[in-house]
């Protein structure tokens, strides 16, 4: 009997004990689950400016490495892009390679600008620059100026590669080893990016079948592709559809 009454306190000691340390538990997944969430990430400064939360990457290609970001840019991003942009555009060029000089070119039509260092002062513009450089591993002053370019009907960018054969841009700047384009606007027809040389299948290019990986707009979402490998050999090729 003298047993018996130091067993029973014992056991409801444990239980309370097991229940207490049971709430705790839940409490602490509870918390988990709210700092994992996205409303805890908006009140982070850092974690907001890069998106994270709203970012999710899809790879599309190990070799060449290619990899596709869905909510890149946040609406307001791509519309300020947009409209800054809007009032500098002028016919799109290309590189000279033997005087490297920017010479207007019938392989490429578009209109464009380059966001200049006045604009480069701007926090949104710091914003996603900032994101190009963690989500790509290169540092902002490795990086080029944005720049933005706009396809009208019957405008594109014939086959091409992005990387320099050319000495004027490896003396001025370096090689361009990786490319990142951030879509803008949706596309009802037309305007794909395609890497001809990329898997085995078919996609569709303004409406009609091409070979190789096709690139659909769709706004907000940005595509990052290497355009060198260690040797470093060229090894991507691209062109930029519209209808």
């Amino acid at each position: 009997m003298a047993r018996s009454k130091y067993v029973l306190p014992f056991i409801a000691f444990v239980a309370v004990g097991m229940a207490i340390g049971l709430l705790f538990q839940l409490s602490f997944f509870w918390r988990l689950e709210e700092f994992s969430g996205t409303n805890h990430w908006e009140n982070d400064k850092e974690s907001a400016l890069l998106r994270l939360g709203f970012v999710k990457p899809e790879i599309l290609s190990w070799s060449p490495r290619i990899i596709l970001f869905h909510n890149f840019l946040s609406m307001e991003e791509c519309d300020y892009l947009k409209s800054i942009s809007r009032p500098h555009l002028e016919i799109s060029t290309v590189v000279e390679s033997k005087t490297g000089e920017s010479i207007k070119s019938k392989v490429r039509t578009s209109s464009g600008m380059f966001l200049s260092s006045k604009f480069r002062q701007i926090p949104i513009i710091k914003a996603i620059e900032k994101r190009i450089a963690v989500f790509s591993q290169i540092p902002t002053e490795n990086g080029e100026a944005i720049q933005v370019l706009r396809y009208e009907t019957n405008q594109y960018y014939t086959w091409h590669h992005d990387y320099f054969s050319d000495p004027f841009n490896l003396k001025k700047g370096g090689q361009r080893v990786a490319t990142m384009l951030m879509y803008l606007n949706d596309v009802d027809e037309g305007g794909e990016t395609i890497f001809p040389q990329v898997g085995s299948g078919e996609c569709s290019c303004g409406g009609s079948k091409v070979k190789g990986l096709c690139m659909k707009p769709r706004k907000g979402d940005a595509i990052l592709f290497w355009s060198m490998v260690c040797d470093p050999i060229p090894c991507l090729l691209r062109f930029s559809c519209t209808v």
